[in-house]
C-alpha cells in the first residue's frame, strides 16, 4: 500500500529534519560525524506530530564531551538517564533536550554488540550527510510495518510472514529481525515492559561518575561496561 504525503506532512518531516540537524552539527564539535545516526520515523520520513527526533552516537564517547558539545550551540539538557535494557544489554545514556522529551541523544556507554548496533538499521537509520540531502531510508515501525520511502510518500509492507526480505531490504541479519519481531509481539500482547536498569545522575553528577557508581554496585553494569559478557 502506497501512502502519499500532504503538504502540511512534507512540512512537518522538514521541521523534525531540521530540528535533528541542530543537534547534529552540535555533536560534531568533539564526534566524528561517522560515528552519528538518526533514525527512526525521522530517518524514514512517516513522521506525526508526536514523532520524537532521535540522534544515537554508535561508539562510546565521553558523556562529558558530547554535553559540552551540546550546551557549547545553546542545547539545553533537560534530563539525562542511564538505562540499560536487561542483564545482558549494553548500557546507554540518553540526554533529554526538551521537556517534552522530543530531542534526545543516545550514545553507548561500553561498545554495542553487533545486534545492538543493527537495532538502528531496523528501525531506519541515516547519517549526517544523508539528512543534509533529504535522504529518507527503509525502516519498521513499532506495528512491525516495513516502510519504503518513494517520492511521493512510502510504501507500506507487513513484517510478519516476510523476514527474510525485511532482512535484506534493510542489510541486516534475519536473527535480528526475528527477534525484533518477537520482542514488539511480546510488547503488544502484554502491554508496554519494563527495563533492567533506569537512574537519573543525582544533581550536578557527571555522568561519568553515576557510571563509576552503578559499576561498583551492580556487577552485571560492571560486567557489560567492562566488556566481560561471557
Amino acid at each position: 500500500m502506497e501512502v502519499e504525503y500532504s503538504e502540511d506532512h512534507w512540512r512537518l518531516l522538514k521541521e523534525k529534519r531540521e530540528k535533528a540537524l541542530e543537534i547534529v552539527r552540535a555533536l560534531s564539535r568533539t564526534v566524528h560525524p561517522s560515528l552519528i545516526v538518526i533514525h527512526g520515523s525521522v530517518a524514514r520520513g512517516d513522521v506525526n506530530p508526536g514523532s520524537d527526533v532521535d540522534v544515537a552516537i554508535v561508539e562510546p564517547v565521553p558523556p562529558g564531551l558530547v554535553e559540552e558539545a551540546l550546551a557549547a550551540s545553546g542545547l539545553i539538557i533537560y534530563k539525562r538517564v542511564i538505562v540499560m535494557a536487561t542483564p545482558r544489554s549494553t548500557p546507554k545514556a540518553y540526554l533529554v533536550l526538551d521537556p517534552s522529551e522530543e530531542r534526545v541523544v543516545s550514545l553507548p556507554l561500553a561498545r554495542l554488540q553487533p545486534r545492538e548496533r543493527e537495532f538502528y538499521a531496523w528501525g531506519g537509520e541515516v547519517d549526517p550527510a544523508g539528512l543534509e540531502r533529504d535522504v529518507r531510508v527503509p525502516g519498521v515501525t513499532k506495528r512491525l510495518v516495513l516502510i519504503l520511502p518513494t517520492p511521493r510518500g512510502h510504501i507500506e509492507e507487513p513484517v510478519v510472514g516476510n523476514e527474510g526480505r525485511v532482512a535484506e531490504v534493510l542489510g541486516i541479519s534475519l536473527e535480528t529481525v526475528r527477534e525484533r519481531v518477537r520482542v514488539l509481539t511480546r510488547r503488544r500482547e502484554l502491554g508496554r515492559t519494563g527495563v533492567y536498569l533506569k537512574v537519573e545522575p543525582r544533581p550536578g553528577e557527571p555522568l561519568e561518575e553515576t557510571v563509576r557508581r552503578l559499576s561498583a554496585s551492580n556487577p552485571f553494569f560492571r560486567r557489560m561496561i567492562s566488556g566481560r559478557r561471557g
